[in-house]
């Protein structure tokens, strides 16, 4: 069951992903993978909530870290978060966060994990939100299908062998680590709402 904070909106089927949107969602995501990386508690805490569907206790756990960020709406399906951010008003968005692909378990969201995808994912999310040139052709990149060229992207960036696939999907992103202490393969994801 998804809990969230806000109902999900329908977007408009003639916006496409433009660097602007990609800077500002990595902008405002940055303190928080950073938090998740470095501070173990913070991480324990956050997991904990999110496994409990606890989107007060996240909210406040945000809002400490990425205060921009806890003012968007925020959502759990006690697998994983999602923070959907408004991309242009008043029905465009896209969605940031970390799961384990749903059908694989139940209540678990493991901190060691969401530490490791955090800590590799940061540079990626950096480069989007300081580097105009590099958001625009990534930007480019996706509103094409261009696999190849995100791929490439994407790695350069991440070059960490747990990290198993990269697709473009829903106008957006989709990595997926697996780790070799986890059971669990987790997907970063950054996607436009559809419904």
């Amino acid at each position: 069951m998804l809990y969230r904070a806000t109902s999900r909106r329908k977007g408009s089927p003639h916006k496409r992903l433009n660097a602007d949107t990609l800077r500002k969602i990595s902008a405002a995501m940055l303190p928080f993978y950073k938090a998740i990386a470095t501070r173990r508690a913070f991480a324990v805490q956050w997991s904990r909530a999110v496994v409990q569907g606890n989107l007060d206790r996240m909210k406040s756990l945000l809002c400490s870290v990425a205060p921009f960020a806890a003012k968007q709406g925020l959502g759990t399906n006690g697998i994983g978060y999602f923070i959907s951010f408004l991309a242009h008003p008043p029905m465009l968005y896209y969605t940031n966060g970390t799961t384990i692909p749903p059908g694989t378990v139940q209540f678990t969201f493991e901190p060691r994990v969401h530490r490791a995808i955090a800590k590799a994912v940061f540079p990626l999310y950096r480069e989007l939100a300081r580097n105009p040139c590099f958001a625009s052709a990534f930007a480019k990149a996706i509103n094409r299908q261009d696999q190849r060229a995100v791929h490439v992207m994407i790695r350069s960036l991440i070059p960490s062998s747990a990290l198993k696939s990269v697709q473009i999907e829903d106008d957006g992103f989709a990595l997926l680590f697996k780790y070799p202490f986890s059971k669990y393969p987790y997907r970063n994801l950054l996607f436009r709402e559809f419904t």
